[in-house]
């Protein structure tokens, strides 16, 4: 078989596991969350439009350029953070290169210092050097939030700190309230402004123990999303000084984020905050559930290695390890979804290193269902279903 023909059967399998894997996120009977990427555009717009009244006077004028119920989002998203005005963007990509480029203006330096895992380095193409002209100096690259002490002993001069709240890819990580405020102290003690990556903000009161108001009023902006835990259609907000957003919003227009009318968008994200945010503190406790029955399942179905991280998940998500052959575990969860009708793993299992896999689990409404012995019988029924897991390791469960 040639190379080519080779390429084209192996992209043909991606495509039939993935259509696989769509409908069976669609059609599971039981599942953990279920994103509203799994639903079909009658379902989203039947949902929104049954949700909208509830929100916003449908009755009045369509948006226009940002007006309308474009800026009562604005308004609530100012309200609930606490600053003195937000505005809304199309994505959270836009929001955050405008908000870092107004303040590398306003402190006279282009270099932001964030952590080397952040998602403007790791998934958004170099945009920060190649489209606004900053540049940016890494941290750290430990799997956690940066310290107070790498924060103040850096040896490059930066004039933004860049915070990602929760940190995805080291596993949705928080640091400690003490730990966060120190670090926003050790920046200031650099004359360096404090911006937060928020796009998951929303579920981190229970962490810290603190209220969103009182979580953004440590910064001097921040960003915050629609979608990834309010089921939005899409779409960000940066919220901040008036004086900085509305310095935003003029480059907001430049980046070509003026939109005519953005209606189902911002009404789909007051039903988000209307709905969604006063139930996420339920999933983050939940979510500690599944984590400890997720642990003692692996034990008992006799797993040689497993990891749960954080063990203690800081928000309503958190990553899975397991020492199997990632598309092994992919098919595996598809199988058993579409076997058993219970989509434990929905999310796609990627190489974590020789021999590991990873994932990231998503607790939401659907996963409230599940007890811990649910969550145990899923498990077996999974590792059943997975090809055999190499050596034992010396590390234990955790």
């Amino acid at each position: 078989m040639s190379d080519t023909a080779g390429q084209t059967e192996e992209r043909s399998a991606e495509d039939r596991l993935r259509e696989r894997r769509r409908v069976a996120v669609r059609e599971a009977r039981r599942v953990l969350w279920r994103g509203g990427f799994a639903d079909t555009i009658r379902q989203r717009l039947a949902l929104l439009a049954e949700a909208a009244p509830e929100v916003y006077d449908v009755d009045e004028t369509a948006d226009m350029y940002g007006n309308g119920v474009v800026a009562a989002l604005e308004e609530r998203v100012a309200t609930l953070l606490g600053t003195e005005s937000a505005a809304f963007f199309p994505t959270g990509t836009m929001a955050q290169q405008v908000a870092l480029r107004c303040w590398a203006a306003r402190t006279g330096s282009p270099t932001v210092g964030l952590h080397a895992l952040a998602h403007p380095e790791v998934h958004e193409r170099n945009a920060f050097g190649q489209v606004s002209g900053l540049r940016t100096v890494r941290l750290t690259s430990e799997p956690r939030l940066p310290t107070a002490d790498e924060v103040r002993d850096f040896e490059e001069p930066f004039g933004t700190l860049m915070l990602e709240l929760p940190l995805r890819d080291a596993g949705f990580v928080l640091p400690t309230w003490e730990e966060l405020t120190e670090v926003v102290e050790a920046a200031r003690e650099r004359d360096a402004v404090v911006h937060f990556d928020g796009a998951r903000l929303w579920e981190t009161t229970v962490h810290f123990g603190r209220p969103l108001d009182e979580i953004a009023g440590l910064a001097d902006s921040v960003y915050v999303s629609f979608y990834k835990s309010l089921e939005g259609f899409g779409g960000a907000a940066l919220a901040g000084p008036k004086t900085l957003v509305e310095e935003a919003k003029t480059w907001r227009h430049r980046y070509g984020g003026m939109i005519f009318q953005q209606f189902p968008t911002t009404l789909s994200a007051l039903v988000g905050l209307e709905r969604e945010l006063p139930r996420l503190p339920e999933y983050v406790r939940h979510a500690r559930v599944v984590a400890a029955a997720l642990r003692e399942g692996f034990a008992e179905a006799g797993v040689p290695w497993a990891r749960v991280h954080p063990e203690e998940p800081h928000t309503h998500q958190f990553q899975v390890w397991l020492p199997y052959d990632p598309d092994a575990l992919t098919e595996a969860a598809v199988r058993q979804a579409e076997e058993t009708g219970t989509y434990l793993f929905a999310a796609y299992w990627d190489r974590g290193g020789p021999g590991l896999a990873i994932t990231e689990v998503t607790v939401g409404a659907p996963g409230l269902e599940w007890t811990a012995d649910d969550v145990k019988a899923a498990v077996t029924e999974f590792v059943a279903r997975a090809q055999p897991a190499p050596p034992a390791r010396t590390s234990p469960v955790s």
